[in-house]
């Protein structure tokens, strides 16, 4: 088993995807020095329990992604911006300690070999329809601009829409969790095929009422704060 660093966020982060962060707290400043001094990654896992700054006994769930440092801006008083790339999943197998933060013993986790590849083919066909309407209508209802095409491989097609889809951390963190890409794919079409009438109903009252406030879009927060200042991308780097 390995050790990491871990990072507890209110965020899932996935293989492939994009997480910018600005560290100021102590503890993790000292995480991020550690990290860029050996050339190692940290470990990222939802928070289950507790605050995502300043609380030294915070509990996140058992399964999480590994996060490559990427670009780095120092800052004023040992802060970082930096950009990070999801890699490895992993679960925790041990705390090892707390301070000066979190960290554990993880055992990675590999994606179930394909079975099926004409299933497989099929469904990611079906849901690559689903996923651009989807993206289309998301667009217009945020006025945010996607940009974004499905990779052909279905492990990582299968990480990018869990990635992009605006539903509750928990539902994302359901999907990180599962270990067949297939199963991982099916739950994502079920989510979409919901969302889709809920964004269109959405949609048709913002057109009649245009001087309302937009509403988040359905499904969990829509994190267009964080991203306007972040931005997002997915990485197959």
């Amino acid at each position: 088993m390995d050790r990491l660093r871990l990072f507890p966020l209110n965020t899932v982060l996935f293989p492939g995807a994009s997480l910018n962060l600005h560290v100021f707290e102590p503890r993790y400043k000292q995480m991020i020095s550690e990290c860029l001094e050996g050339g190692e990654a940290f470990g990222v896992c939802l928070i289950r329990d507790g605050d995502e700054a300043g609380d030294p006994e915070v509990m996140p769930y058992e399964i999480g992604t590994t996060a490559e440092i990427g670009d780095v801006t120092p800052l004023e008083n040992g802060r970082y911006y930096i950009s990070t790339t999801g890699r490895k999943r992993f679960r925790v197998e041990r705390v090892v300690a707390r301070e000066p933060f979190l960290t554990v013993e993880v055992a990675y986790l590999p994606e179930e070999p394909l079975e099926d590849g004409t299933a497989i083919d099929g469904l990611v066909r079906e849901i690559r329809a689903v996923f651009r309407d989807y993206l289309r209508l998301l667009v217009e209802f945020s006025g945010m601009h996607a940009d974004i095409d499905l990779p052909e491989d279905p492990v990582d097609a299968s990480f990018l829409i869990g990635d992009a889809l605006q539903v509750a951390d928990s539902m994302k963190q359901r999907l990180l969790e599962l270990s067949s890409t297939e199963q991982r794919l099916t739950v994502e079409l079920g989510f979409l095929r919901r969302l889709l009438p809920q964004l269109r109903s959405l949609l048709e009252r913002k057109r009649e009422s245009p001087q309302q406030p937009a509403a988040a879009a359905p499904g969990g927060t829509f994190r267009a704060t964080q991203e306007k200042f972040f931005g997002k991308h997915f990485s197959l780097n």
